[in-house]
């Protein structure tokens, strides 16, 4: 089969031909449906020096998957031939205190793994066939299609996990900014819009992103820059924004998230742009949480699709062939992808 793969790291993918895997006792085979583009995966493509990760390439890129169980390895029970699933993203151990409690993505253990997941350091989604190590790493989608299914996994969970760890923030009156209303940031405001009861601010160059973000809940649209930061002072009475969700991660969007916190307010940071914010006593306002966030639980994603098949959140997909996946990361770097870029093997 043909397979998208980091063939080695600061250079381009390649459409490659690889053997079709075969599960062995308790592994599941997935016949992908969707499989996401990330910005994350550019950082990896394009930033990342070798041993900046404990990844050895190849591998097939592709973290973000969902469609059909192809296949059940020896042992393996609950699921059947045809049916179809979401792939958690995020692979740790399976046996640490917080494995055990379906937080994968902040594994006890993950610094002595290979790889974090599938697409990280193990042949990921972008093929048409996807070995799953585990069965506890599925979760059943019901009527979801796959391909509107795979963003779910991570540009819908990521943010989700980011919203709920600040929903005490969040309430009546309250103001959110999201900083970035790209792949995740669309997300990130369909899921305030339906978990809170704060006004929703999204920040973004981009004037198409700006445009989905208010078709999907934000009640305002800004460009950055001064006049954004004097507009949600004055959109909030002076006072500032009680949550910040910086989904690009880079110096000048952190600068603003602590420019617009308010006093006892939460500014996390979810993008890896490679940005940082000097922290000190003057810095921010007093009490201000800087935190950073890694994806979400397995929990938080069935909660996730839940919200998805009851018509709450939806992303807005644009498809491209496997043939086309090197062109989606091309797009997605330049710009041009408005919501999320879902390759269909």
């Amino acid at each position: 089969m043909q397979a998208l793969q980091l063939t080695e790291f600061k250079h381009p993918p390649e459409l490659r031909e690889v053997d079709d895997p075969t599960p062995g006792p308790g592994e599941v085979l997935v016949r992908v449906g969707g499989a996401g583009a990330c910005h994350s995966d550019l950082h990896m493509l394009h930033d990342f020096e070798p041993g900046t990760v404990p990844f050895e390439t190849p591998f097939t890129i592709g973290h973000e998957n969902a469609g059909w169980v192809e296949a059940l390895g020896a042992g393996v029970r609950g699921l059947e031939v045809g049916e179809p699933v979401a792939v958690y993203g995020p692979w740790g151990c399976g046996s640490c205190p917080r494995c055990r409690q379906g937080m994968e993505n902040y594994c006890v253990r993950q610094a002595e793994l290979p790889v974090a997941g599938g697409g990280l350091g193990t042949d990921g989604g972008m093929a048409p066939l996807l070995l799953v190590p585990s069965p506890r790493l599925l979760v059943p989608l019901h009527d979801l299609d796959p391909v509107d299914a795979a963003p779910l996994t991570d540009a819908g969970l990521t943010p989700y996990h980011a919203v709920k760890r600040s929903l005490d923030r969040l309430v009546p009156g309250s103001t959110a900014v999201v900083i970035g209303a790209g792949g995740l940031g669309h997300m990130a405001i369909q899921i305030l819009e339906h978990l809170s009861a704060a006004q929703i601010v999204a920040v973004d160059t981009n004037p198409e992103a700006l445009h989905l973000a208010q078709a999907v809940g934000a009640r305002h649209a800004l460009v950055p820059g001064p006049e954004a930061i004097a507009e949600i002072r004055a959109l909030t009475g002076g006072v500032g924004a009680d949550v910040v969700l910086d989904i690009v991660g880079v110096e000048e969007t952190l600068a603003l998230g602590a420019a617009v916190s308010r006093s006892l307010g939460h500014l996390t940071l979810v993008g890896i742009g490679g940005g940082s914010y000097p922290f000190g006593f003057f810095t921010v306002p007093y009490e201000v949480s800087l935190a950073s966030t890694y994806w979400g639980s397995l929990p938080e994603l069935i909660e996730v699709l839940a919200l998805a098949e009851a018509g709450k959140v939806r992303a807005h997909v644009e498809r491209y062939d496997l043939a086309d996946a090197a062109q989606a990361y091309e797009d997605l770097a330049e710009g041009k992808v408005c919501g999320r870029a879902v390759v269909v093997p």
